[in-house]
Protein backbone atom coordinates (compact mmCIF):
# COMPACT_ATOMS: atom_id res chain seq x y z
CA UNK A 1 0.00 0.00 0.00
CA UNK A 2 1.12 3.55 -0.50
CA UNK A 3 1.79 5.33 2.79
CA UNK A 4 1.19 8.91 1.43
CA UNK A 5 -1.98 10.45 0.76
CA UNK A 6 -2.42 10.64 -2.72
CA UNK A 7 -5.23 10.30 -5.65
CA UNK A 8 -5.96 7.58 -6.58
CA UNK A 9 -8.58 5.43 -8.91
CA UNK A 10 -11.17 2.70 -7.77
CA UNK A 11 -10.47 -0.09 -10.68
CA UNK A 12 -12.70 -3.66 -11.23
CA UNK A 13 -9.97 -6.13 -12.53
CA UNK A 14 -11.81 -9.32 -14.87
CA UNK A 15 -9.79 -12.08 -14.85
CA UNK A 16 -10.15 -14.36 -17.73
CA UNK A 17 -11.66 -17.95 -17.09
CA UNK A 18 -7.99 -19.66 -17.75
CA UNK A 19 -4.71 -19.63 -19.52
CA UNK A 20 -1.96 -17.56 -20.41
CA UNK A 21 -3.57 -14.24 -19.77
CA UNK A 22 -4.63 -15.17 -15.90
CA UNK A 23 -1.36 -14.55 -14.19
CA UNK A 24 -1.15 -11.41 -15.86
CA UNK A 25 -4.12 -10.11 -15.18
CA UNK A 26 -3.10 -10.94 -11.71
CA UNK A 27 -0.07 -9.06 -11.92
CA UNK A 28 -1.87 -6.34 -12.95
CA UNK A 29 -3.79 -6.47 -9.68
CA UNK A 30 -0.69 -6.17 -7.37
CA UNK A 31 0.62 -3.90 -9.44
CA UNK A 32 -2.47 -1.46 -9.33
CA UNK A 33 -2.54 -1.53 -5.51
CA UNK A 34 1.44 -0.97 -5.81
CA UNK A 35 0.25 2.63 -7.24
CA UNK A 36 -2.06 3.07 -4.86
CA UNK A 37 -5.00 2.59 -6.48
CA UNK A 38 -8.32 0.67 -4.75
CA UNK A 39 -8.78 -2.34 -6.66
CA UNK A 40 -11.89 -4.74 -6.72
CA UNK A 41 -11.26 -8.22 -8.54
CA UNK A 42 -14.08 -10.14 -10.22
CA UNK A 43 -13.26 -13.84 -9.97
CA UNK A 44 -13.57 -15.71 -13.42
CA UNK A 45 -11.68 -18.74 -13.00
CA UNK A 46 -14.19 -19.55 -9.86
CA UNK A 47 -16.77 -20.20 -13.45
CA UNK A 48 -14.55 -22.04 -14.91
CA UNK A 49 -15.26 -25.64 -14.06
CA UNK A 50 -18.96 -24.83 -14.88
CA UNK A 51 -17.44 -23.79 -18.79
CA UNK A 52 -15.75 -26.50 -18.90
CA UNK A 53 -18.88 -28.92 -17.81
CA UNK A 54 -20.49 -27.96 -20.84
CA UNK A 55 -17.97 -30.08 -23.55
CA UNK A 56 -18.82 -33.30 -21.24
CA UNK A 57 -22.40 -32.97 -22.30
CA UNK A 58 -23.39 -35.26 -25.63
CA UNK A 59 -24.16 -32.46 -27.83
CA UNK A 60 -23.38 -31.16 -31.36
CA UNK A 61 -20.82 -28.30 -31.83
CA UNK A 62 -23.37 -25.66 -32.80
CA UNK A 63 -25.11 -26.63 -29.26
CA UNK A 64 -22.51 -26.68 -27.45
CA UNK A 65 -21.38 -23.14 -28.50
CA UNK A 66 -24.64 -22.06 -28.06
CA UNK A 67 -24.78 -23.03 -24.37
CA UNK A 68 -21.00 -21.69 -24.23
CA UNK A 69 -22.44 -18.03 -25.09
CA UNK A 70 -25.10 -18.39 -23.13
CA UNK A 71 -22.35 -18.90 -20.06
CA UNK A 72 -20.48 -16.11 -21.26
CA UNK A 73 -23.48 -13.83 -21.41
CA UNK A 74 -24.30 -15.10 -17.69
CA UNK A 75 -20.96 -14.45 -16.03
CA UNK A 76 -20.80 -10.97 -17.63
CA UNK A 77 -23.75 -9.86 -16.30
CA UNK A 78 -22.34 -11.05 -13.02
CA UNK A 79 -19.13 -8.72 -14.05
CA UNK A 80 -21.98 -6.00 -14.45
CA UNK A 81 -23.49 -6.64 -10.93
CA UNK A 82 -19.99 -6.33 -9.24
CA UNK A 83 -19.47 -3.16 -10.97
CA UNK A 84 -23.32 -1.81 -9.75
CA UNK A 85 -22.30 -2.72 -6.24
CA UNK A 86 -18.53 -1.40 -6.18
CA UNK A 87 -19.27 1.98 -8.59
CA UNK A 88 -15.76 1.24 -9.88
CA UNK A 89 -14.02 4.15 -11.73
CA UNK A 90 -12.32 1.56 -14.86
CA UNK A 91 -12.94 -1.76 -15.22
CA UNK A 92 -10.01 -3.30 -16.87
CA UNK A 93 -10.38 -6.40 -18.11
CA UNK A 94 -7.36 -8.96 -19.30
CA UNK A 95 -7.65 -10.48 -22.94
CA UNK A 96 -10.07 -13.27 -23.09
CA UNK A 97 -12.55 -11.96 -19.99
CA UNK A 98 -15.86 -12.26 -19.97
CA UNK A 99 -17.01 -9.31 -21.51
CA UNK A 100 -20.19 -9.63 -23.48
CA UNK A 101 -20.77 -6.66 -26.01
CA UNK A 102 -24.15 -5.70 -24.09
CA UNK A 103 -22.36 -5.45 -20.94
CA UNK A 104 -20.17 -2.88 -22.59
CA UNK A 105 -22.75 -1.07 -23.78
CA UNK A 106 -24.17 -0.80 -20.68
CA UNK A 107 -21.12 0.21 -18.96
CA UNK A 108 -20.86 3.12 -21.88
CA UNK A 109 -24.41 3.90 -21.27
CA UNK A 110 -23.47 4.55 -17.69
CA UNK A 111 -20.17 6.30 -18.08
CA UNK A 112 -17.83 4.18 -16.72
CA UNK A 113 -14.68 3.86 -18.46
CA UNK A 114 -13.54 0.44 -19.72
CA UNK A 115 -10.30 -1.13 -20.89
CA UNK A 116 -8.82 -4.09 -22.08
CA UNK A 117 -5.25 -5.08 -22.22
CA UNK A 118 -5.06 -7.33 -25.71
CA UNK A 119 -2.20 -9.96 -24.28
CA UNK A 120 -2.46 -12.25 -27.41
CA UNK A 121 -1.35 -12.25 -31.05
CA UNK A 122 -3.68 -10.37 -32.99
CA UNK A 123 -3.13 -12.21 -36.32
CA UNK A 124 -4.22 -15.42 -34.80
CA UNK A 125 -6.38 -14.22 -32.16
CA UNK A 126 -9.02 -12.47 -34.06
CA UNK A 127 -11.88 -11.84 -32.03
CA UNK A 128 -10.97 -8.48 -31.21
CA UNK A 129 -12.46 -7.20 -34.29
CA UNK A 130 -15.72 -7.86 -32.65
CA UNK A 131 -14.89 -6.54 -29.29
CA UNK A 132 -12.23 -3.39 -29.58
CA UNK A 133 -14.96 -0.95 -30.50
CA UNK A 134 -16.77 -1.25 -27.28
CA UNK A 135 -13.55 -0.59 -25.14
CA UNK A 136 -13.08 2.91 -24.30
CA UNK A 137 -9.25 2.22 -23.85
CA UNK A 138 -7.84 -0.69 -25.57
CA UNK A 139 -3.84 -1.43 -24.95
CA UNK A 140 -2.25 -4.20 -27.44
CA UNK A 141 1.45 -6.12 -27.24
CA UNK A 142 1.95 -5.29 -31.23
CA UNK A 143 2.36 -2.28 -33.78
CA UNK A 144 1.90 -1.95 -36.70
CA UNK A 145 -0.05 -3.40 -38.88
CA UNK A 146 -2.75 -4.01 -35.81
CA UNK A 147 -3.01 -0.09 -34.18
CA UNK A 148 -3.88 0.60 -37.81
CA UNK A 149 -6.44 -2.10 -38.36
CA UNK A 150 -7.76 -1.08 -34.87
CA UNK A 151 -7.85 2.33 -36.02
CA UNK A 152 -10.44 0.67 -39.37
CA UNK A 153 -12.59 -0.31 -36.50
CA UNK A 154 -13.38 3.08 -34.82
CA UNK A 155 -11.29 2.02 -32.24
CA UNK A 156 -9.83 6.11 -31.12
CA UNK A 157 -7.90 5.19 -27.86
CA UNK A 158 -5.39 2.21 -28.60
CA UNK A 159 -2.30 2.11 -26.97
CA UNK A 160 1.03 -0.30 -27.42
CA UNK A 161 1.77 -1.46 -23.84
CA UNK A 162 4.41 -4.21 -23.88
CA UNK A 163 4.28 -6.73 -21.37
CA UNK A 164 6.43 -6.93 -18.28
CA UNK A 165 7.78 -8.55 -14.98
CA UNK A 166 6.51 -8.06 -10.90
CA UNK A 167 9.70 -8.06 -9.24
CA UNK A 168 7.49 -9.44 -6.01
CA UNK A 169 7.10 -12.36 -8.08
CA UNK A 170 9.25 -12.90 -10.39
CA UNK A 171 12.44 -12.61 -8.35
CA UNK A 172 16.02 -14.56 -7.71
CA UNK A 173 15.41 -17.52 -5.11
CA UNK A 174 17.64 -19.47 -2.99
CA UNK A 175 16.73 -23.35 -3.65
CA UNK A 176 17.46 -25.84 -1.24
CA UNK A 177 18.97 -29.81 -2.91
CA UNK A 178 15.81 -31.16 -3.19
CA UNK A 179 14.12 -28.28 -5.13
CA UNK A 180 17.45 -28.12 -7.60
CA UNK A 181 16.95 -31.60 -8.24
CA UNK A 182 13.31 -31.08 -9.38
CA UNK A 183 13.30 -28.20 -10.98
CA UNK A 184 16.98 -28.38 -12.15
CA UNK A 185 18.45 -28.66 -15.58
CA UNK A 186 21.42 -27.86 -18.41
CA UNK A 187 17.99 -27.10 -20.39
CA UNK A 188 14.42 -26.31 -19.98
CA UNK A 189 11.43 -24.65 -21.49
CA UNK A 190 8.53 -23.74 -20.13
CA UNK A 191 4.85 -22.96 -21.90
CA UNK A 192 2.65 -24.65 -24.07
CA UNK A 193 3.00 -27.08 -26.92
CA UNK A 194 2.87 -24.80 -29.52
CA UNK A 195 3.33 -26.91 -33.17
CA UNK A 196 6.31 -24.98 -33.58
CA UNK A 197 7.94 -26.19 -30.38
CA UNK A 198 6.94 -29.51 -31.20
CA UNK A 199 9.08 -29.74 -33.83
CA UNK A 200 11.84 -27.66 -33.09
CA UNK A 201 12.21 -29.64 -29.46
CA UNK A 202 13.76 -32.47 -31.14
CA UNK A 203 16.41 -31.33 -32.23
CA UNK A 204 17.56 -30.76 -28.39
CA UNK A 205 16.88 -34.31 -27.41
CA UNK A 206 20.80 -34.90 -26.80
CA UNK A 207 20.92 -32.00 -23.73
CA UNK A 208 19.81 -32.40 -20.66
CA UNK A 209 16.46 -30.85 -21.26
CA UNK A 210 13.17 -30.91 -19.40
CA UNK A 211 9.74 -29.58 -20.80
CA UNK A 212 7.16 -28.32 -18.46
CA UNK A 213 3.58 -26.87 -19.27
CA UNK A 214 0.48 -27.96 -21.01
CA UNK A 215 -0.80 -28.84 -24.60
CA UNK A 216 2.01 -31.24 -25.40
CA UNK A 217 0.07 -34.24 -26.50
CA UNK A 218 1.49 -37.81 -26.74
CA UNK A 219 5.18 -37.32 -28.83
CA UNK A 220 7.25 -40.51 -28.42
CA UNK A 221 10.24 -38.62 -28.11
CA UNK A 222 9.06 -35.44 -26.53
CA UNK A 223 7.22 -37.35 -23.60
CA UNK A 224 10.18 -38.74 -21.69
CA UNK A 225 11.10 -34.77 -21.20
CA UNK A 226 7.49 -33.70 -20.26
CA UNK A 227 7.65 -32.90 -16.38
CA UNK A 228 4.46 -33.59 -13.94
CA UNK A 229 2.60 -35.24 -17.03
CA UNK A 230 2.13 -32.08 -18.69
CA UNK A 231 0.51 -30.30 -15.85
CA UNK A 232 -0.27 -26.70 -15.54
CA UNK A 233 2.57 -25.03 -13.84
CA UNK A 234 1.75 -22.06 -11.04
CA UNK A 235 3.68 -18.68 -10.77
CA UNK A 236 5.31 -19.45 -7.46
CA UNK A 237 6.69 -22.94 -9.59
CA UNK A 238 7.91 -20.94 -12.53
CA UNK A 239 10.43 -18.93 -10.52
CA UNK A 240 11.87 -21.82 -9.15
CA UNK A 241 12.13 -23.75 -12.47
CA UNK A 242 13.58 -20.45 -14.16
CA UNK A 243 16.15 -20.01 -11.55
CA UNK A 244 17.01 -23.49 -11.38
CA UNK A 245 18.12 -23.96 -15.01
CA UNK A 246 20.98 -23.37 -16.71
CA UNK A 247 19.63 -22.46 -19.61
CA UNK A 248 16.35 -21.36 -19.74
CA UNK A 249 14.68 -21.86 -23.50
CA UNK A 250 12.29 -19.10 -24.58
CA UNK A 251 11.32 -19.86 -28.37
CA UNK A 252 8.13 -18.09 -29.20
CA UNK A 253 4.75 -19.75 -30.48
CA UNK A 254 3.40 -19.98 -33.56
CA UNK A 255 0.83 -22.47 -35.11
CA UNK A 256 3.52 -22.81 -37.88
CA UNK A 257 5.60 -25.54 -38.73
CA UNK A 258 7.25 -24.48 -42.15
CA UNK A 259 9.44 -22.09 -39.82
CA UNK A 260 9.81 -23.16 -36.44
CA UNK A 261 11.52 -19.74 -35.71
CA UNK A 262 9.13 -17.50 -36.66
CA UNK A 263 11.29 -14.05 -36.38
CA UNK A 264 7.67 -12.34 -35.10
CA UNK A 265 7.44 -9.33 -33.40
CA UNK A 266 5.92 -8.93 -29.94
CA UNK A 267 7.60 -9.68 -27.03
CA UNK A 268 6.25 -12.26 -24.84
CA UNK A 269 5.85 -12.27 -20.98
CA UNK A 270 8.92 -14.94 -20.36
CA UNK A 271 11.08 -12.82 -21.77
CA UNK A 272 10.89 -10.40 -18.99
CA UNK A 273 9.86 -12.77 -15.79
CA UNK A 274 13.55 -14.41 -16.66
CA UNK A 275 15.32 -11.38 -16.53
CA UNK A 276 14.02 -10.24 -13.12
CA UNK A 277 14.45 -13.64 -11.80
CA UNK A 278 17.87 -13.50 -12.60
CA UNK A 279 17.66 -16.33 -15.08
CA UNK A 280 19.64 -16.79 -18.17
CA UNK A 281 17.79 -17.11 -21.38
CA UNK A 282 18.02 -17.96 -25.05
CA UNK A 283 15.48 -16.10 -26.73
CA UNK A 284 14.61 -15.68 -30.49
CA UNK A 285 14.59 -12.41 -31.64
CA UNK A 286 11.83 -10.13 -32.12
CA UNK A 287 11.13 -6.93 -34.45
CA UNK A 288 10.37 -5.00 -31.02
CA UNK A 289 13.16 -6.73 -29.10
CA UNK A 290 15.47 -4.01 -29.81
CA UNK A 291 12.97 -1.06 -28.02
CA UNK A 292 13.05 -3.43 -24.98
CA UNK A 293 16.83 -4.48 -24.75
CA UNK A 294 19.90 -3.65 -25.77
CA UNK A 295 22.15 -6.51 -27.80
CA UNK A 296 24.03 -7.31 -24.73
CA UNK A 297 21.12 -7.56 -22.73
CA UNK A 298 19.75 -11.07 -24.06
CA UNK A 299 21.07 -13.63 -25.53
CA UNK A 300 19.32 -14.20 -28.82
CA UNK A 301 18.95 -16.40 -31.79
CA UNK A 302 17.49 -16.66 -35.56
CA UNK A 303 17.58 -20.14 -36.51
CA UNK A 304 18.06 -23.86 -34.90
CA UNK A 305 21.17 -24.11 -35.89
CA UNK A 306 22.36 -21.18 -34.11
CA UNK A 307 20.19 -22.14 -31.20
CA UNK A 308 22.22 -25.42 -31.27
CA UNK A 309 24.88 -23.96 -31.60
CA UNK A 310 24.54 -20.85 -28.90
CA UNK A 311 22.84 -23.80 -26.29
CA UNK A 312 26.26 -25.55 -26.47
CA UNK A 313 28.50 -22.71 -26.29
CA UNK A 314 26.89 -20.87 -23.02
CA UNK A 315 26.73 -24.24 -21.42
CA UNK A 316 30.62 -24.21 -21.63
CA UNK A 317 30.56 -20.44 -20.65
CA UNK A 318 28.94 -19.36 -17.04
CA UNK A 319 30.74 -16.53 -16.60
CA UNK A 320 29.17 -14.95 -20.14
CA UNK A 321 25.74 -16.52 -18.84
CA UNK A 322 26.27 -14.49 -15.58
CA UNK A 323 27.24 -11.46 -17.35
CA UNK A 324 24.23 -11.51 -19.65
CA UNK A 325 22.52 -12.20 -16.02
CA UNK A 326 23.04 -8.85 -14.53
CA UNK A 327 22.74 -6.60 -17.47
CA UNK A 328 18.80 -7.83 -18.46
CA UNK A 329 18.43 -7.85 -14.47
CA UNK A 330 19.43 -4.13 -14.12
CA UNK A 331 17.26 -3.54 -17.67
CA UNK A 332 13.75 -5.49 -16.80
CA UNK A 333 13.74 -3.40 -13.12
CA UNK A 334 14.47 0.12 -14.46
CA UNK A 335 12.15 0.18 -17.52
CA UNK A 336 10.28 -3.17 -17.84
CA UNK A 337 7.66 -3.68 -14.54
CA UNK A 338 4.10 -4.14 -14.26
CA UNK A 339 4.05 -0.58 -11.92
CA UNK A 340 5.45 1.45 -15.01
CA UNK A 341 3.29 -0.30 -17.90
CA UNK A 342 0.32 0.36 -15.65
CA UNK A 343 1.07 3.73 -14.63
CA UNK A 344 1.83 4.64 -18.21
CA UNK A 345 -1.63 2.85 -19.05
CA UNK A 346 -3.16 5.15 -16.28
CA UNK A 347 -1.44 8.36 -17.91
CA UNK A 348 -2.66 7.95 -20.82
CA UNK A 349 -6.32 7.18 -19.81
CA UNK A 350 -6.24 10.58 -17.89
CA UNK A 351 -5.17 12.34 -21.02
CA UNK A 352 -8.46 11.24 -22.66
CA UNK A 353 -10.99 11.03 -20.07
CA UNK A 354 -11.74 14.42 -18.52
CA UNK A 355 -13.76 12.72 -15.27
CA UNK A 356 -11.37 10.69 -14.25
CA UNK A 357 -8.42 13.45 -14.55
CA UNK A 358 -10.83 15.93 -12.55
CA UNK A 359 -10.98 13.06 -9.96
CA UNK A 360 -7.40 12.54 -9.94
CA UNK A 361 -7.25 16.27 -9.40
CA UNK A 362 -9.25 16.51 -6.48
CA UNK A 363 -7.27 17.26 -3.25
CA UNK A 364 -7.40 13.80 -1.68
CA UNK A 365 -9.17 13.61 1.73
CA UNK A 366 -7.63 10.93 4.15
CA UNK A 367 -10.31 8.14 5.36
CA UNK A 368 -8.74 9.29 9.12
CA UNK A 369 -10.47 12.84 8.40
CA UNK A 370 -13.84 11.07 6.84
CA UNK A 371 -14.22 9.58 10.10
CA UNK A 372 -13.90 12.66 12.00
CA UNK A 373 -16.14 14.22 10.30
CA UNK A 374 -18.59 11.57 10.29
CA UNK A 375 -17.87 10.69 13.94
CA UNK A 376 -18.10 14.37 14.50
CA UNK A 377 -15.00 14.43 16.88
CA UNK A 378 -10.82 13.58 15.63
CA UNK A 379 -10.21 10.44 16.38
CA UNK A 380 -7.56 9.10 19.14
CA UNK A 381 -4.02 8.46 18.60
CA UNK A 382 -4.88 4.29 18.99
CA UNK A 383 -7.54 4.26 17.10
CA UNK A 384 -6.37 6.38 13.98
CA UNK A 385 -3.29 3.44 14.25
CA UNK A 386 -6.05 0.73 14.06
CA UNK A 387 -7.79 2.08 11.29
CA UNK A 388 -4.48 2.32 9.47
CA UNK A 389 -4.04 -1.09 9.97
CA UNK A 390 -7.21 -2.05 8.77
CA UNK A 391 -6.35 0.07 5.36
CA UNK A 392 -2.60 -1.72 5.40
CA UNK A 393 -4.34 -5.33 5.92
CA UNK A 394 -6.98 -4.89 3.23
CA UNK A 395 -4.30 -3.33 0.23
CA UNK A 396 -6.19 0.40 0.78
CA UNK A 397 -4.95 3.84 0.07
CA UNK A 398 -4.99 6.19 2.91
CA UNK A 399 -7.58 8.35 0.82
CA UNK A 400 -10.15 5.45 0.46
CA UNK A 401 -13.45 6.43 0.92
CA UNK A 402 -15.58 5.62 3.94
CA UNK A 403 -17.78 3.49 1.56
CA UNK A 404 -15.27 1.71 -0.14
CA UNK A 405 -13.52 0.66 3.26
CA UNK A 406 -16.95 -0.95 4.39
CA UNK A 407 -17.02 -2.92 1.19
CA UNK A 408 -14.00 -4.30 1.83
CA UNK A 409 -14.43 -4.90 4.94
CA UNK A 410 -17.95 -6.89 4.85
CA UNK A 411 -15.79 -8.42 1.77
CA UNK A 412 -13.09 -10.30 3.82
CA UNK A 413 -13.38 -13.49 5.46
CA UNK A 414 -12.92 -14.38 8.96
CA UNK A 415 -14.09 -12.47 12.58
CA UNK A 416 -14.43 -8.88 12.60
CA UNK A 417 -11.92 -7.24 15.42
CA UNK A 418 -13.72 -4.16 17.07
CA UNK A 419 -12.83 -1.35 15.07
CA UNK A 420 -14.28 -3.21 12.18
CA UNK A 421 -17.69 -3.91 14.31
CA UNK A 422 -17.92 -0.44 14.84
CA UNK A 423 -16.91 0.85 11.40
CA UNK A 424 -20.05 -1.38 10.29
CA UNK A 425 -22.42 0.47 12.78
CA UNK A 426 -21.32 3.64 12.10
CA UNK A 427 -21.98 2.59 8.32
CA UNK A 428 -25.60 1.47 9.56
CA UNK A 429 -26.04 4.87 11.72
CA UNK A 430 -24.71 7.05 8.34
CA UNK A 431 -27.86 5.39 6.14
CA UNK A 432 -30.26 5.60 9.04
CA UNK A 433 -29.51 9.12 9.57
CA UNK A 434 -29.09 9.98 5.64
CA UNK A 435 -32.21 8.76 4.98
CA UNK A 436 -34.04 10.77 7.27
Amino acid sequence: MQNQLKNHLKILVVLPFYGGSLPIGRYCVAAFQNLGHTVEVFESPDFNASYNGINKIQLGLAEKQYFEQQYVNLVSRMVYAKVEASKPDLVFALAQAPMSISILKRLRQDKIATAMWFVEDFRLFTYWRAFAPYYDFFAVIQKEPFLSELEKIGVENALYLPLAALPSVHAKLKLNTEEQNEYGSDLSFLGAGYPNRRVAFKRLLPFNFKIWGTEWGDDVFLKPLIQKNGARISSEEAVKIYNATKINLNLHSSVQTQQLVSGGDFVNPRTFELAACSAFQLVDKRSLMSELFAEDELATFNNMDELVEKIKYFLDNPVERNAYIERSLKRVLADHTYEQRLNSFIDFVLERNQTLKAKMEQTPVSILDQLAELGGDKLSKELQAEVLDICEKLALPLDVSFEDLILKIRAQAGKLNSVESALLFLDEWKKQYQSR
